[in-house]
């Protein structure tokens, strides 16, 4: 089964549940995003990486990352390898030195392991299909939030007001379309600045 390669955009509040984030994966070679919901400790361990944040005390995983180091286990690769009734699963593909080892995960605790080993991170078709959503434009990483709306998109925003925007918000929410709430977010954002300006 051929893998597909993705890599880390980045993140998002989740507006359907508190304390919750959504990880956004997108194809290296293509335009396909994987939205993954995840919970606020898997969100700071990989924050926390990602933006070089020093803590006096390991996390977790950078304790796994330490162990794993210490004894010469090396990090291939991860591989989300299923979508099942809107459950992702993940697993870890280890090399100990006598052999490759597969491990299986949370797909939270892979990714926040993933960016502490440096390793890539592989999807499948049928994934992707399955939970992936596709968007026109490769979206700017520093500004994914926007959800890789074109300036067209964008514009389009002006056309409603704050109370139409965020009944729009909403809707996406509860579909858990969350590129598309967290652009009317930001839309949101923006025009609440801008009125505040005036």
């Amino acid at each position: 089964m051929e893998k597909i390669p993705l890599k880390l955009l980045g993140m998002i509040n989740s507006q359907s549940q508190s304390g919750a984030y959504t990880l956004i994966l997108g194809e290296i070679e293509g335009k396909r995003r994987l939205p993954i919901l995840i919970n606020g400790f898997e969100a700071q361990a990989i924050l926390f990486h990602i933006e070089q944040i020093k803590i006096p005390r390991p996390l977790t995983h950078d304790l796994f990352k330490n162990f794993a180091d210490t004894f010469n286990i090396n990090f291939l690769e991860v591989i989300i390898s299923k979508f099942a009734q809107g459950i992702f699963y993940a697993t870890l593909l280890c090399d100990d030195g006598n052999g490759v080892q597969e491990i299986d995960s949370r797909t939270s605790d892979a990714i926040a392991l993933a960016v502490r080993f440096n390793c890539p991170i592989y999807t499948y078709e049928a994934v992707l299909s399955g939970a992936g959503v596709s968007i026109d434009e490769e979206p700017d990483i520093d500004d994914l939030a926007t959800g890789g709306l074109s300036q067209s998109d964008d514009y389009d925003y002006d056309k409603f007001t704050i109370a139409e925007l965020e009944e729009m918000m909403n809707e996406a929410i509860e579909k858990e379309e969350y590129e598309k709430a967290s652009s009317l977010r930001d839309a949101i954002n923006r025009r609440n600045e801008e009125d505040s300006e005036l």
